[in-house]
């Protein structure tokens, strides 16, 4: 796949719910609007959770993918 633009990588490895979720929102904070947050996790759960966070606040998911058990999300601030 091809590299997707990113402004913050925060690693969520071997963190569970609802860690990597309270992380992105700390992270995306210090983000400005348009600006693109990248988010691995180990956690399978953090799909579901990511889809549902983003929908509720507005923050955009631009690209995920699974790539050999890490979830990796592209998460552009609103």
């Amino acid at each position: 796949m091809n590299e997707t633009h990113f402004d913050i990588e925060l690693n969520c490895r071997g963190l569970s719910c609802p860690l990597p979720i309270v992380k992105t929102k700390m992270a995306i904070s210090k983000l400005r609007e348009g600006q693109v947050l990248k988010i691995i996790s180990t956690d399978p759960g953090t799909r579901a959770d990511m889809a549902a966070w983003s929908s509720r606040t507005g923050h955009e998911i631009i690209m995920s993918e699974n790539n050999n058990g890490e979830y990796i999300f592209y998460l552009k601030h609103k």
